[in-house]
């Protein structure tokens, strides 16, 4: 492989214009096809194979113009005075004949009429208009009348709020994150490297691969769904990884133009070493990723993929893009701050972790652990409307909803009832349900049933007393499903759907793909780290490693955004259960990064003790020369995460926290602790492998020790000299 990534670097060395024109033409190709074919991202999604997405499929079915989208109207008069007062009462007509005019609506002004409840006190009512395609489904228009049934009301003095994920007025979910992160980003790489050049060329490179990324996605969407948080996490990873890649590659070139190699050689063997590093780390978050697929969701399989997508971009980027521009920069790279190795802060910190060992290692595993010990209660859920920032219409439509009518309104359960036996008593049957359902506990209301043209199916509203996602709540779904399970004998269905059943589905279905995945992972992780290392000490340490930081990584987002600390600090709205695809996606990126930092500084250290045998040495010297970089990289992931922190989606809010949290931990204690404090606890051992399994392994050679170790000794070796051939007697004399 090495030897392949050499002729590589060295031919994008010489063919640097053809390199720059091939990724110019690759950037006005992706953003033909994002403007020509391009759509938007969704919020809804299907989860196949749960009982609330059969549920769905069935009301299409067997209940056309169900099972769309639903537009909950809020209206609330102002303290001290009530809906009913004749100055309010006039505001309905207008209001009614609005809703009548909404695009791709059912029902018309008579069914949101007659869906309006008024509460208790009569200062808050609210209306469903429901409409007969889901949210993504919605034109533009449909939604600019629909803002327009508002008018009336608010022309006269009342407040109007919507919730149902129809109209929307939160911020965005970056908060300019992108920006803060590419600021710190390029303050540090100044730091490291002394000047604007160098710390300028990661930046531009890593917004070259985020761009592709963008655009290609934004393509994509136009074919198929796409979640909207998609473009964030592909953002947030792109960057993040694209400056890394590319900053441990410039970083092998500018060791060699140090060492006094030409421009060309010198970026070959970066892109033959560092480069297999790169190609290593990046294959390894690309797989993980894409793993993802197996877990049978499709907006997560596609989450998967395009931000595996856009890690890929980054390494063909840092492979090919990166010496090409090294070709135009030439030996100018190598000016700027340039810190020996053996006075480094690195081989400092090196040997401190190396004579004590023992308590280094302890101290790691105590913070991991503690850290950790929230993760025991972890609850899994999707946010609603009650976490969205508190000027968004969505959270102020969830609030005058709990303090009009109770917690439960804003996430009403739906019952579909369908009886396959077409001389059965329907009606009586629906009565009976109808009857049996408010005596369950936490039941707060049931609406009268909606039955089909055909006289079949039966769709029952179920408000719960408490909110969407209360454990109460789930416990209710739990029991609906439970107490419908005989009426299948009868050749009846009772499926439980609605927005807050195909979430408390979607988390149950994540949770339960957990302990399949994390195996997969750890094996995974096992079987490269093998190829690259061929030692068996050194993985296994490294999956310790990667599972304390994944541990502690969940104790650090349960004790963040469940349990409530630092809500004020970082804007969290209001607590709520862990995103339910946080988890596994965290595992797959943090899996990935762990093995990237785990490879840049075992492989260093590994060349180390291939030369002197010394195993302490061997850490400590491979520690000092890849210390300063890891740190730098380490730093900038972590501040492009963390700037993330600023927007106002809780998801995003909560990618930006774990990613960042789980990099500290990985790389500043795990690799840069822990890791050189068991290599020099276990010595030699570190690096044996037994003998029948050598044999097995094939040596990937990702460092590219073999090749240098060639090309040194063809530079050693003088060149043979080349016998004169003798002229023959009938050959003409050259002419000179």
């Amino acid at each position: 492989m090495a030897s392949v990534l050499y002729r590589l670097g060295g031919w994008a060395f010489d063919r640097r214009r053809t390199v720059v024109a091939i990724w110019i033409a690759v950037l006005l190709a992706f953003g033909a096809l994002a403007a020509g074919l391009g759509g938007p991202e969704s919020d809804t999604f299907t989860v196949p194979g749960t009982e609330s997405q059969r549920a769905l499929d069935l009301l299409k079915k067997e209940f056309p113009g169900t099972g769309g989208a639903v537009a909950r109207i809020v209206f609330a008069a102002p303290r001290g005075h009530k809906l009913n007062e004749p100055r309010y009462r006039t505001l309905i007509a207008p209001t009614l004949k609005l809703a009548q005019q909404v695009p791709q609506s059912v029902g018309g002004a008579k069914a949101f009429g007659q869906s309006a409840q008024l509460s208790k006190a009569g200062r808050i009512l609210f209306a469903d208009l429901h409409f007969v395609v889901p949210v993504a489904k919605l034109k533009q228009s449909t939604r600019d009348a629909l803002a327009r049934v508002a008018g009336p009301a608010r022309r006269g003095g009342l407040q109007v709020e919507f919730s149902g994920g129809v109209l929307t007025t939160s911020g965005s979910g970056e908060g300019g994150g992108d920006v803060v992160g590419l600021i710190v980003a390029f303050l540090v790489l100044w730091v490291v490297f002394g000047r604007a050049l160098p710390a300028g060329l990661p930046l531009l490179k890593a917004i070259i691969g985020v761009a592709l990324g963008l655009l290609g996605i934004t393509f994509v969407a136009g074919l198929i769904e796409v979640s909207s948080t998609t473009p964030t996490l592909a953002v947030m990873l792109g960057l993040a990884v694209g400056i890394d890649y590319s900053l441990f590659i410039l970083s092998r070139h500018r060791q060699h133009l140090a060492e006094g190699l030409d421009p060309r050689e010198s970026a070959a063997r970066a892109v033959a070493t560092a480069g297999g590093s790169v190609l290593f780390a990046g294959t390894t978050v690309v797989i993980a990723l894409v793993g993802l697929v197996v877990v049978g969701i499709p907006f997560l399989s596609v989450m998967g993929v395009a931000s595996a997508a856009t890690i890929a971009i980054a390494v063909l980027i840092a492979l090919t893009l990166g010496p090409a521009v090294f070709g135009f920069a030439g030996p100018r790279l190598h000016r700027g701050k340039n810190i020996p190795p053996d006075r480094s802060a690195g081989r400092r910190w090196g040997q401190f972790v190396a004579r004590r060992r023992w308590p280094a290692a302890l101290v790691v595993i105590v913070i991991a652990v503690v850290a950790a010990l929230p993760a025991a209660h972890m609850r899994l859920g999707l946010p609603d409307d009650g976490t969205k920032p508190t000027n968004s219409t969505q959270r102020r439509a969830y609030d005058l909803l709990t303090k009009g009518f109770g917690p439960g309104y804003n996430g009403p359960l739906e019952l579909v009832v369908v009886d396959n036996a077409p001389e059965r008593n329907l009606p009586a049957l629906i009565k009976r349900i109808d009857a049996a359902i408010p005596r369950l506990p936490d039941v707060a209301d049931v609406s009268p049933p909606l039955i089909n043209q055909r006289g079949n199916v039966a769709i029952f509203e179920v408000t719960p007393l408490t909110s969407p996602q209360s454990q109460a709540t789930k416990n209710l779904v739990k029991l609906l499903r439970g107490r419908a399970k005989p009426l299948a004998q009868l050749g009846v269905q009772a499926l439980v759907t609605g927005t807050t059943a195909i979430n408390i589905d979607t988390s149950d279905k994540l949770a339960g793909a957990l302990p399949t995945f994390l195996p997969l992972i750890v094996g995974l992780a096992l079987i490269l780290l093998l190829l690259v290392f061929r030692s068996i000490l050194v993985p296994v340490k490294a999956v310790v490693g990667f599972l304390l930081t994944i541990a502690a990584s969940f104790g650090a987002v349960v004790w963040i955004f469940q349990d409530g600390h630092l809500n004020g600090v970082l804007g969290i709205p209001a607590t709520a259960p862990v995103t339910s695809f946080l988890p596994i996606i965290m595992i797959a990126i943090l899996f990935g990064l762990a093995m990237d930092y785990e490879v840049f500084l075992v492989s260093r250290m590994r060349e180390s003790y291939l030369r002197s045998g010394r195993p302490t040495e061997a850490v400590i010297g491979g520690f000092s020369v890849s210390a300063r970089v890891v740190t730098a990289a380490a730093i900038i992931m972590t501040s492009v995460f963390a700037s993330f922190v600023t927007g106002d989606d809780l998801i995003i809010k909560s990618f930006g926290v774990a990613l960042a949290f789980g990099v500290l931990i990985d790389a500043f204690l795990v690799r840069m602790t822990l890791v050189p404090a068991i290599l020099a606890l276990v010595g030699n051992s570190a690096w044996h492998l037994p003998g029948w399994l050598a044999r097995r392994v094939p040596d990937l050679d990702v460092e590219g020790e073999q090749l240098i170790e060639r090309l040194e000794a063809q530079a050693a070796s003088p060149p043979a000299a080349t016998p004169r051939p003798e002229r023959s007697a009938e050959a003409p004399p050259t002419p000179e």
